[in-house]
Order: C-alpha cells, then sequence, then structure tokens
C-alpha cells in the first residue's frame, strides 16, 4: 500500500512557518517557503494567489482542524456547557507552536485590505465550535452565538498576546471572564422571555427577528443566511 504525497500547501506552509517571526506573513517570506519546501514556484503562486496571506488564512484554518480533532475525542460530558465552550476555545490558543506566528497575523488582518479575512476567520472558529458541539439553532440565534463568541475570541487572543504571566494563568482568567458576561446577557434574555409584560412589548421585534434563519450547511459557502417573507 503506497503512502499519501504530502499536500503540496501544507508543504509550503511548514516551510513558511519558521520565517513568519522574522519577517511577517510577508512576500519575504513566501519566496523563502518556495525555495525551502522545493515547490515549483508556478504551482506555488496557484496554491496562494495572494502568496503568504493566502498561507495566514492556511495557518489559521490548521488551528481549527486541531481543535476540532481534540474536540472529538476529548470527553467533555461532565461539563457545563459553558465550560465546554471554554474548553475549546483555550485548547485552540493552546494548541499554537508560537505566539508570534498569531501576532503577525493579528497585524496582517487588521490592516484594512486585509481585515474581511480576518473577520470571516474569526467566525469561522466560532461556528466551528458551535457546531462541533451541537448547536441546532436555525433561527436568529445561530447568529448571535456566533458573534458572541466571536467577540469573546478575539479579545481573548488580544489579551493573550500580551501575557506573560506563567502557564497563562491570566488569559484563562480573563477567558471565564468573558464567558461570564455572556452567561449574563444569556441570563437576562431569558428574563425578558419570561416576563409577560416585557414579552408583549417585545412582540413584534421578536416577530421580526423570527423571520431569520441560519443558512443551510449547503448554502453557507455562498451567503450568510437567508430572510423569510412574510406569507401572504
Amino acid at each position: 500500500m503506497t503512502e499519501s504525497l504530502p499536500n503540496p500547501k501544507d508543504k509550503l506552509l511548514d516551510a513558511a512557518l519558521p520565517h513568519v517571526p522574522f519577517d511577517g506573513w510577508a512576500e519575504a517570506t513566501f519566496t523563502a517557503a518556495i525555495e525551502d519546501a522545493g515547490i515549483d514556484a508556478a504551482v506555488a503562486r496557484a496554491l496562494c494567489p495572494r502568496g503568504a496571506v493566502d498561507l495566514a488564512v492556511a495557518y489559521h484554518k490548521r488551528g481549527d482542524t486541531l481543535m476540532l480533532d481534540w474536540l472529538k475525542t476529548a470527553d467533555l460530558t461532565e461539563m457545563k456547557f459553558r465550560d465546554r465552550i471554554t474548553a475549546a476555545l483555550r485548547k485552540r490558543l493552546e494548541l499554537v507552536e508560537d505566539r508570534e506566528l498569531v501576532r503577525r497575523g493579528t497585524t496582517l488582518f487588521a490592516l484594512p485590505q486585509h481585515a474581511p479575512d480576518g473577520a470571516k476567520l474569526i467566525w469561522g472558529t466560532a461556528d466551528a465550535i458551535w457546531t462541533a458541539l451541537g448547536d441546532t439553532s436555525d433561527d436568529v440565534n445561530w447568529y448571535t452565538k456566533r458573534a458572541t463568541l466571536s467577540g469573546v475570541y478575539s479579545a481573548t487572543v488580544l489579551y493573550w498576546l500580551g501575557d506573560n504571566s506563567a502557564d497563562q494563568v491570566a488569559t484563562w482568567a480573563f477567558l471565564d471572564r468573558r464567558i461570564n458576561d455572556v452567561m449574563q446577557i444569556e441570563k437576562l434574555k431569558a428574563q425578558v422571555r419570561e416576563s409577560p409584560t416585557l414579552s408583549r412589548l417585545m412582540a413584534g421585534p421578536n416577530w421580526l427577528l423570527g423571520q431569520i434563519k441560519a443558512p443551510s450547511r449547503f448554502s453557507r459557502s455562498d451567503y450568510p443566511g437567508s430572510w423569510t417573507p412574510p406569507r401572504p
């Protein structure tokens, strides 16, 4: 039985990683990666039309894949749901072998021309976590869950990049506080739903939000969601 050949894009990414802390996700890194990986330049450009930017995207997605692999084998059944989310986010950061790779990526995706890529990647991480943990929402909650978790993840990454505490204990405490803040919001939403007076006041907005549907698993690559018009 023959072994499968290594993915050339993975090979290119692996070759780029040692250069990123010094040159960033830049053209110099991409050029060095082509040479170190021994890949034809034309093939490399076909795989990554935007050069190191595409490698930075691939690096982030690789981290998501590793996190999902861990979630498939981790036993989280005894954890509260909030703790499962916390564990997933923490593992996502613990899997990073060099914080400078993320720091350089944060700088890259802060640039206006690459900001949409950065936002899409963060959303993708949040979506991966919710989906892996069994989220079945198909209405506006599909969006609010991912938007909220995207905010938590983004804030935690920035805190983590500047954290010099032993074993990043300050980061994990920060993450726990952010998750607690989210839980307070969820409690407030539940109180609104359970209050007859507030429910009547929110009847119109709730109806409007109820028309928003999550994208199906077949259409997510095409558009972020859909609007269900009221029936005549």
